[in-house]
């Protein structure tokens, strides 16, 4: 059997979407099994031993109609006899239907169901701690009655030699093992996904006074300006612990130098997932618009925990849907004052370093 697994999106999506892999090796110990993905998420899979071969979706297909219509037909003469379309949208659907697969499977919407033999709808609750972006992957794969015993984490695999070279770099910038370590997510991916960067200065300040660990930031090139005005919002005490220029540079090399730290803590995103899967422990702060059942992966109150403005003040939440929500986030953002939550961040503090 050959198998191919399709998941378009973000580095979250991506690394979530594993364990759909790692579900179907069990089921089909002798299939090959590719996972298609956009080419810049790529490096958070690298050694993963769940799928055969990675097939990327390169920018060109979305800019290109000759160069999507090539890639189609590569797809076709693979011959696939199941596909699993986790990404759901135009360009998955087009791929799933050129695979010519018996059968194919995604999540379900009313305007899509007819290109595929089995659809599955999402559960809005999750029945676990894995949350439901967790357990309805699965459900992609499993019966209703396996998904509480499937449940299982992302993982990331990295070799010894990235990780020596990762240990070798932080010491050569003075940070060794005998000082906590931790990476701060300063940014989200927009600033509909951040918090207020005054308030993020005062979530760092809170940090060294209480652990004295070296900080190191998280953020992309074009985001650097953000993150020097967070460094440039926190005290001058704390800024002697932050590691502003010390930073991979690609993201196989964050990877290595996270799975060093003892801790990451700070917006939601892609960073938080990819600590989790590296079994880092993680403070997470949830954008207002963000449905935190959605993506609190395995919340334990010790080694994960996170916090929601809605649970500090859920009048501001009443009958609002998500896409209102979303809209009306920065102007709920001010309201989310590190005074609300710091008797959780000391409590995970305390426990985890």
């Amino acid at each position: 059997m050959k198998i191919l697994v399709i998941q378009q999106k973000m580095i979250g999506d991506v690394l979530t979407s594993t364990i759909i892999c790692e579900a179907l090796r069990k089921e089909y110990p002798d299939a090959i099994i590719d996972f298609l993905v956009n080419s810049n998420t790529k490096p958070v899979i690298l050694e993963n031993p769940f799928f055969d071969h990675i097939i990327e979706f390169k920018n060109e297909y979305q800019e290109d109609k000759k160069a999507l219509y090539t890639f189609l037909k590569q797809i076709r003469k693979s011959k696939y006899d199941y596909v699993i379309d986790v990404y759901g949208k135009l360009e998955s659907n087009l791929i799933t239907l050129f695979s010519g697969a018996s059968q194919r499977v995604s999540f379900y919407k009313w305007y899509t169901q007819f290109l595929y033999t089995k659809t599955i709808k999402r559960n809005l609750v999750p029945i676990t701690n894995a949350s439901i972006s967790i357990e309805n992957r699965l459900r992609l794969v499993f019966p209703e009655n396996r998904i509480t015993s499937e449940i299982t984490r992302p993982k990331i695999f990295l070799t010894k030699e990235e990780k020596e070279k990762a240990r070798e770099f932080l010491e050569s910038n003075g940070i060794t093992s005998k000082t906590p370590l931790i990476m701060i997510s300063v940014l989200g991916s927009e600033m509909r996904k951040t918090l207020p960067l005054e308030y993020m200065a005062k979530i760092i300040d809170i940090i060294v006074k209480n652990t004295e660990a070296h900080i190191l930031f998280n953020y992309i090139p074009d985001q650097e300006k953000d993150a020097r005005t967070v460094y440039n919002l926190s005290m001058p005490r704390t800024q002697r612990h932050i590691h502003f220029d010390v930073f991979a540079k690609s993201l196989r090399g964050f990877l290595a130098i996270l799975s060093h730290c003892d801790a990451l803590i700070g917006n939601e995103g892609g960073a938080v997932n990819i600590a989790k899967a590296l079994d880092i422990p993680t403070f997470t702060v949830f954008s207002p618009w963000i449905p935190k059942k959605a993506w609190n992966m395995f919340e334990d109150g010790e080694t994960q925990m996170s916090v929601h403005l809605s649970e500090y003040m859920p009048e501001l939440f009443s009958n609002k849907s998500t896409k209102e929500l979303k809209k009306k986030s920065l102007e709920l953002y001010p309201y989310f004052k590190p005074e609300l939550f710091i008797n959780q961040l000391h409590d995970f503090l305390n426990k985890n370093l």
